[in-house]
């Protein structure tokens, strides 16, 4: 019969084996890498995702995140070359590129972000105090950001990091330095736009000037051509009745008549004080406008007889 001891210890020594078996292997996710520590050293690396083994009780295993990592840093306020004060928000992404050289150097991700944070913000103030306002927010920001990457990705490679990316979000003035510019930059465009309204009424009021002149012109030349028609339709007129009054100047003189006197009576209440044996009354008596003659004397009386 087998005594009770002996399965014991068989269930301490399956133990035994079963805890040896556990502490012999590790798995390694695929989003991480593996850094095996034997007594306080690193022995080995490990990059493969999978089953590995190791030394029990003496290794322990320290996972190291492979992905890309973020960097967030605050806002720092840096001094352009123009000695313009920039408030400068920017970001970095990073990786673990050797795990062995990161453990002995800093350790792990929060002491790696407090390091690469300092590094960051000294290659932004290395960089953009080298270059202008205008050059920061504008004109060279790509070239700049490209700068700053490979700043700090030449100081993270001694703590075994690669930066791939630096961004700046936003790379502003101050707020008590913006409100000043906004106001300045608000005076300048005032100043511009009542400038160009000056140059616009100057030209409307050349633009005016000339059409006036232009007209007064044209209406003088069209008055003289006008007086000048007017004129020779006078001298026609005088023409053809000067032609006429030496063709029949009776007739003539009868057609004048009768115009001044239709002229003359008209129904506006006019009154005239004439003569009736007025030269203006003169063809009232008779077509050919010559007073009547006189009637003939009559014949002498008889002489009387002589006694």
């Amino acid at each position: 019969m087998r005594s009770p001891v002996t399965g014991i210890l068989v269930l301490l020594f399956v133990l035994l084996l079963a805890i040896i078996g556990y502490s012999s292997v590790f798995t390694v996710q695929q989003t991480e890498q593996a850094l095996v520590v034997r007594f306080g050293k690193p022995v080995q690396v490990v990059t493969d995702a999978g089953l590995h083994f190791k030394v029990p009780f003496t290794d322990t295993v320290i996972p190291i995140d492979k992905r890309i990592l973020d960097l967030e840093n605050p806002a720092q306020e840096v001094i352009a070359s123009d000695q313009k004060r920039l408030v400068v928000d920017a970001f970095a992404r990073y990786r673990i590129k050797d795990a062995l050289q990161f453990y002995q150097s800093v350790g792990s991700i929060q002491a790696a972000n407090l390091q690469l944070t300092t590094l960051l913000n000294s290659a932004l103030r290395r960089v953009l105090g080298e270059v202008t306002l205008i050059q920061v927010v504008r004109d060279q920001r790509e070239a700049l950001m490209g700068r700053i990457r490979d700043q700090l990705d030449h100081e993270a490679g001694n703590y075994g990091i690669q930066v791939v990316d630096v961004r700046i979000r936003r790379a502003d003035l101050p707020d008590q330095n913006s409100q000043a510019v906004y106001q300045r930059m608000k005076t300048e465009r005032q100043r511009e736009a009542a400038e160009f309204r000056a140059q616009g009424n100057q030209k409307a009021q050349e633009i005016k000037s000339n059409a006036d002149r232009e007209a007064t012109v044209i209406v003088a030349e069209a008055n003289s051509k006008a007086e000048q028609i007017r004129g020779e339709g006078d001298a026609e007129r005088n023409r053809l009745f000067a032609e006429a009054y030496g063709k029949d100047p009776d007739f003539f003189a009868f057609y004048r008549s009768m115009t001044a006197y239709e002229t003359a009576l008209k129904g506006n209440d006019t009154r005239l004080l004439l003569r009736p044996d007025s030269d203006f009354f003169r063809f009232f008596g008779g077509a050919s406008g010559k007073p009547p003659a006189p009637a003939a004397a009559p014949a002498a009386a008889a002489a009387p007889a002589k006694p």
